[in-house]
């Protein structure tokens, strides 16, 4: 089998999207989960399965070293092999990944615009999707996202979040987190992953998925894989 069969496994489709692009250029998704959970997990199953589609994703940690997430991407990856019966196609998806790192204090739009203009004037890396993994969405970073809004659309890309939820955090009736729901309008897309006894179900809050009839699903405790229920 091919890179080419490998990429008929589809998160989006699984979510229950028609097309694996989830979210238009300049748009924004989220992951939203209590610490732990697997916010991480599953966003790199989503950024794998747009690497093997040849889109170039830029992955931006605020939490953990280069070799860490790139390990979290040959896990991905592995298993998604394994899946698939077909041969490691590692080598051929590592050009369109570029994982940058920032310190949680270090970072900001202009920063990263900085960061983003030097990569593509020297045409080394141009996104088509960027992941911010560990970003603390406090009222500092909510006021920050129409300007990051804007960067997308400037470069044609689409944005993912991690964004950790509390335990007890109140809800509003669309079920979202109260914190979330108001800059819940500039989101295309919004799935929450939520433990129930032994098991992470995935919920979609917002998006075109949420109306579409598709199995429940969850998170492989072993894999962490993406799986119907």
């Amino acid at each position: 089998m091919t890179k080419k069969d490998v990429s008929l496994y589809n998160p989006s489709s699984l979510i229950g999207y028609e097309t694996e692009n989830i979210i238009p250029e300049g748009g924004f998704g989220a992951v939203l989960a209590r610490a732990g959970v697997g916010k991480t997990a599953f966003l790199v199953q989503i950024a794998t399965s747009a690497l093997l589609r040849g889109k170039n994703v830029l992955h931006i940690s605020l939490d953990n070293p280069v070799n860490k997430v790139s390990l979290w991407y040959k896990e991905v990856f592995n298993n998604l092999v394994k899946q698939c019966k077909t041969d490691r196609l590692w080598e051929s998806i590592l050009p369109h990944r570029f994982i940058m790192t920032f310190k949680v204090g270090g970072f900001s739009v202009p920063k990263l615009e900085e960061r983003l203009t030097d990569l593509t004037a020297q045409n080394i890396f141009s996104p088509d999707m960027v992941v911010i993994d560990g970003l603390p969405f406090d009222e500092s970073t909510r006021e920050s996202l129409p300007d990051l809004k804007a960067l997308a659309k400037k470069h044609s890309m689409h944005i993912w979040f991690a964004i950790r939820i509390h335990r007890h955090e109140q809800q509003n009736t669309d079920n979202m987190p109260v914190p979330f729901s108001k800059v819940a309008d500039l989101f295309d897309v919004a799935i929450q992953l939520k433990p129930e006894g032994k098991e992470i179900h995935v919920r979609t809050l917002k998006g075109s998925g949420k109306t579409v009839e598709h199995p429940a699903l969850l998170l492989d405790p072993s894999t962490m894989m993406i799986k119907n229920s």
